[in-house]
């Protein structure tokens, strides 16, 4: 099945017609299989993704700007000739995003059958080669990566787990040259782990109680096996949906080792004025 929006020379025949329309009404059944999704995902035939929540579908738009195209500005806009190793890839968007950026490999590992699925689904769908991608389900902390990557996607995942530590290992080990870390933070100025519990255990291992780190103890992490590291400084065009990150609960951050991060926009140490004083818009979510 390959139905994704790509145009054709001449006039499409009748029968051509009739298997694309098969196509398409399997899509959608496909789609409609799942209880829920997360992003967003359009393809051909007008055929979508369902995600009616304006705030949630601007999130991931503003979240794209934030940080995924600035990794594309240390890259000189495209992967290409990078392999991704994309941590709890859910439904496969950045992992897409990576492949649409020129990355040659990208491996999706979700804790949940369900995100494998639906990640698999859209990459056929897309009509992405098989050979560009592969999506696994399994615990990231015993899921045998086998192959070493360029670049590091851990994108909401380090404040669902208990061992950051081990985490951070893990991605080193992988042979990053790039790490992108998208996690919500504690406001604690040291370096720090805060212990919480997550809304919904079913969306990690373990029993839901999780290690969110300060903005320091990430980049100590990195530190730690010689990674300098960025904070990244927000660029929001839409504050719709995006209040835990103008609240400062949630960063984004860059680490190499190799490449040279000065020139990216670095946020600014947090003041000692809380957030509401600073900020008080985010207080009515607006």
């Amino acid at each position: 099945m390959n139905v994704h929006g790509c145009a054709a020379s001449g006039p499409p025949r009748r029968g051509a017609l009739r298997l694309a329309a098969v196509q398409a009404q399997e899509l959608q059944d496909r789609i409609a299989a799942f209880p829920r999704w997360n992003y967003s995902f359009q393809f051909g035939e007008g055929i979508s993704t369902p995600l009616p929540d304006r705030g949630r579908v601007n999130r991931i738009e503003q979240r794209r700007a934030y940080f995924f195209d600035r990794l594309l500005e240390l890259t000189g806009g495209s992967l290409s000739g990078r392999r991704v190793l994309d941590i709890g890839c859910n439904a496969g968007f950045w992992s897409l995003a990576a492949v649409q950026a020129g990355a040659d490999f990208v491996l999706g590992v979700d804790f949940k059958q369900e995100y494998v699925d639906q990640a698999s689904l859209v990459f056929e769908a897309k009509g992405v080669a098989g050979e560009r991608y592969r999506f696994e389900q399994g615990d990231i902390f015993e899921h045998p990566l086998g192959d070493r990557f360029d670049i590091v996607l851990c994108l909401g995942v380090m404040d669902h787990v208990d061992r950051p530590v081990e985490l951070f290992e893990l991605m080193v080990r992988a042979g990053a040259q790039l790490i992108v870390i998208d996690t919500e933070v504690s406001r604690a100025r040291s370096s720090v782990f805060e212990v919480s519990h997550l809304y919904d255990p079913r969306d990690a291992a373990g029993d839901g109680l999780v290690l969110v780190p300060s903005r320091s103890a990430v980049a100590d992490l990195a530190s730690r096996h010689g990674l300098d590291t960025v904070a990244l400084a927000l660029n929001v065009s839409d504050a719709l949906g995006m209040e835990d990150y103008r609240r400062e609960r949630r960063c984004a951050f860059i680490c190499s080792g190799v490449h040279d991060l000065s020139a990216l926009p670095a946020e600014r140490r947090p003041s000692l004025l809380p957030w509401w004083v600073r900020d008080p818009r985010a207080l009515a979510g607006v």
